[in-house]
């Protein structure tokens, strides 16, 4: 990866609900501009789960107006990393794109208190993930 071109990051999950909208909302807050985030599913809820945004809230993020995206071959061609979220979620592969699969608990039908345990373990992998690719969080 050149150290002029801003490193491009996207996160899949089945509904882009939750998991994914809390990992791209942490890059996006931790990484500024010196990252480009996306995040989608291949099959889009209607909504964020206002757990998850309240969750979110809870840290100063706000992901309020937040909305799920479907899942582009476009969007994985054009990403340097790809993170599915343990949801079994399948994605177009495409050789010399990084992919990582966080398995992490699944926030539907859950309330703010079991979603706090999984934006924190998203937030501590962010941090990991910036110090890879020798981005410091802000």
């Amino acid at each position: 990866m050149s150290t002029s071109a801003v490193p491009s990051v996207l996160f899949v999950c089945v509904h882009n609900a939750g998991r994914s909208q809390m990992g791209a909302a942490f890059l996006t807050h931790l990484g500024g501009d010196r990252v480009q985030v996306r995040s989608a599913g291949s099959a889009p809820a209607e909504a964020v789960n206002p757990a998850v945004v309240e969750a979110m809230q809870e840290v100063g993020i706000d992901i309020s107006a937040a909305t799920p995206k479907v899942l582009t071959v476009e969007a994985v061609e054009s990403s340097d990393v790809v993170i599915t979220m343990g949801c079994g979620d399948a994605c177009p592969y495409f050789p010399g794109k990084r992919y990582l699969d966080w398995k992490l608990d699944d926030p539907a039908g859950q309330g703010v208190a079991a979603v706090r345990p999984i934006r924190d373990e998203i937030g501590r992998r962010i941090r990991g993930l910036l110090a890879d690719l020798g981005i410091e969080a802000a």
